[in-house]
């Protein structure tokens, strides 16, 4: 009966605990809701399977990144190599699928990539004490250049019946993004997932109860990687071949949408669907200003204006309080 009584309770505690944290995000979630009419009105086409799968599918590589941007941040980090490491996936995916190694290994080698090089990234960020900032701004240049010597200009190769399946008239990277937040959510409740919070918001405190806080660490920048080659990936699939540079944006980008997000910069604030949310309201600024004629010039300027009140108005708040 004990237990029974305790699963109760922590069913009776947990919707609550969420509201809670969702205080922050309910007004970003209407903003969301307004700029999809937005863009439903401007394009009437959203509304039908083909419409949806496009739409989707120019998403999913950036909710891919600001995923990847805010498991750091909430940790208390942050990458710079996220452009970085886009690149070099959909590099190798397009230089590996139609060999040898076939869509399997070319897969498993992206996915390898990814885990290797984040988690030798929080390696020495966590156990050599090093700026997150500084490692992944000197691992962007070394990722990079490894992109570069792989595929010095575009080229290479997606098969094509990968890319109708990605990058078709398939709603397959809305399942693919239904299937990683399940997975994220999997993941909160292993120790390490359980530890992340715990890691950015107070690592001292949760060191001495016995939290694994570096493996935490680690563990998000392995994840982190993991996330933005395969972002790079389905990059390859969307334009059916490899570019050394074509993810440079995303890093910025990454941070934005994080931010709008409402992710802290100083770790354990903010949730990943607050990420995803952040993401989407990016994606919807950049097609909704399109549809309208914005130049390329007032886009990021409108952008940057978005991102700074969308920073400037909490803290505001927090003052008036």
């Amino acid at each position: 009966m004990s237990t029974v009584a305790s699963s109760r309770q922590a069913g009776a505690l947990y919707w609550p605990v969420q509201l809670r944290r969702n205080v922050g995000v309910r007004g970003l979630f209407a903003v969301v809701m307004a700029f999809l009419v937005a863009y439903g009105f401007l394009f009437p086409g959203l509304l039908t399977a083909s419409g949806f799968a496009k739409f989707t599918q120019s998403w999913f590589p950036l909710a891919l990144v600001a995923m990847a941007q805010a498991i750091l941040m909430l940790t208390g980090g942050i990458s710079l190599a996220i452009g970085a490491m886009v690149s070099l996936g959909a590099v190798i995916a397009a230089t590996t699928m139609t060999g040898p190694l076939g869509v399997a290994g070319g897969a498993a080698a992206v996915a390898l990539t990814g885990i290797g090089i984040g988690g030798a990234t929080g390696f020495i960020v966590v156990k050599l004490r090093l700026p997150a900032i500084v490692v992944t701004l000197a691992g962007s240049f070394i990722i990079g250049g490894a992109a570069l010597l792989i595929l010095p200009r575009p080229g290479g190769a997606i098969p094509e019946w990968l890319s109708d399946l990605l990058a078709g008239n398939t709603p397959a990277a809305f399942v693919l993004l239904l299937l990683i937040v399940l997975l994220w959510k999997l993941y909160l409740a292993t120790p390490l997932g359980l530890s992340l919070y715990a890691a950015g918001e107070n690592p001292v405190g949760a060191y001495r109860s016995g939290v694994p806080v570096d493996g935490a660490r680690v563990a998000a920048y392995a994840i982190s990687g993991l996330l933005c080659t395969g972002a790079g990936l389905f990059v390859a699939a969307q334009t059916g071949s490899g570019d050394p540079v074509i993810g440079t944006a995303f890093t910025l980008n990454s941070i934005a949408a994080a931010v709008l997000g409402g992710i802290g910069f100083l770790g354990g604030q903010g949730t990943m669907r607050g990420a995803l949310a952040g993401s989407l309201l990016l994606s919807l600024m950049i097609s909704v200003m399109f549809f309208l004629g914005f130049t390329p010039v007032a886009q990021y300027v409108a952008q940057g204006l978005i991102i700074i009140g969308a920073v400037a108005i909490p803290q505001f708040r927090k003052v008036q309080q």
